[in-house]
């Protein structure tokens, strides 16, 4: 039996740099495990970041995202480009597993050096994209992949997460799905800098066309308009056309200079949004484990105390910060809280 190498920061670093499959796999399994060792390798990697283009690919479930990606990623090494795929799967409430349907359906690619697969799971983040899905994107980027794709859960908050990562965002709907109706209407539609309908050979496939188009005419003001193309991705037909569209995407936010100050938005965001989870984690494993705090929660919930007046508590003792709230009080509010305290 071979035996297993020992990666170190240095040797994964530069495995990653030369693109080696055995590398970026090692490297993904540590960010996913949360391991030191992969925060020291992303912050060696992070400045050779940037030069790969981002598509989140979004959606409702069962409208064939996989299956698109599929003959979009077929479509992209006919041109010699390179790319990196992570597909952020449902986990399990009880294993904390990942489904690895996506990946089978990919398997065509699985042997192509120049595409690179994972499926990472969302480990009950409610929006469908782990904190690890950033990291895991920074190590492909700095692997030389040409595009890194990005494919959501398709429910709930995901959709809206997704900008947080994508230079463009392609939402992939079905005609006939009332899943499909359902996001026209919970205002998904200003999420997508371009439209698939998969599955064009459906009877209701120019009709739903019609109702995207008259939908994205009530909301979007931007100069850009959100192309709407058919396409049928077990076929690849209209798949070359869409490819051009989130071309043509990339084209306008270059020339506008949109691109980098997108980009610095996202990262922004995605530092917020990893350090409002972390908060959040420390917050919660604070208060259940002081009684004084749970004791706080008690009182609201015996309607002794109201909610906010909670909150000002529970930060003024983790975090030692004083609320906005409690500062704009008159003079005898903190006189009030410190003999609220006083008399317990």
């Amino acid at each position: 039996m071979a035996k297993r190498r020992e990666w170190t920061r240095e040797s994964l670093a530069a495995g990653v740099r030369a693109g080696d499959t055995r590398a970026l796999a090692r490297a993904i399994t540590l960010v996913e495990n949360a391991d030191p060792l992969a925060y020291e390798v992303v912050a060696d990697l992070y400045p050779e970041t940037g030069s790969a283009y981002v598509v989140g690919i979004t959606g409702p479930p069962g409208v064939g995202k996989s299956s698109l990606i599929a003959a979009l990623v077929r479509h992209i090494r006919e041109q010699g480009k390179t790319l990196g795929i992570i597909t952020v799967d449902p986990s399990s409430p009880f294993s904390k597993g990942a489904l690895l349907g996506d990946r089978i359906r990919l398997s065509d690619h699985f042997l192509d050096p120049g595409v690179f697969i994972r499926s990472m799971g969302t480990r009950g983040h409610l929006g469908g994209l782990a904190e690890s899905t950033l990291q895991a994107m920074l190590v492909l980027d700095a692997a030389g992949k040409d595009f890194v794709f990005v494919e959501t859960v398709g429910t709930g908050q995901s959709e809206v997460e997704v900008i947080g990562v994508a230079d463009t965002v392609l939402l992939v709907l079905m005609p006939g799905s009332g899943d499909s109706i359902q996001a026209l209407k919970a205002g998904i539609m200003e999420i997508p800098d371009v439209i698939a309908i998969n599955k064009s050979d459906h009877p209701a496939a120019k009709t739903m066309l019609n109702e995207v188009r008259s939908i994205l005419a009530l909301g979007h003001d931007d100069d850009w308009k959100p192309p709407i193309l058919l396409t049928e991705a077990m076929r690849g037909e209209g798949v070359p056309e869409l490819w051009e569209k989130v071309e043509g995407h990339r084209a306008y936010l270059d020339e506008g200079g949109q691109l980098a100050e997108r980009r610095r938005k996202n990262l922004a965001g995605e530092v917020f949004a990893v350090a409002s989870a972390r908060a959040k984690t420390h917050l919660e494993q604070a208060v259940e484990g002081d009684p004084e705090l749970q004791r706080v929660l008690d009182e609201v919930q015996r309607r002794e105390l109201d909610p906010l007046s909670a909150v000002r508590e529970i930060m003024e003792k983790v975090f030692q910060v004083r609320s906005a709230g409690a500062r704009l009080k008159s003079g005898t509010g903190e006189d009030e809280d410190r003999n609220r305290t006083d008399n317990r």
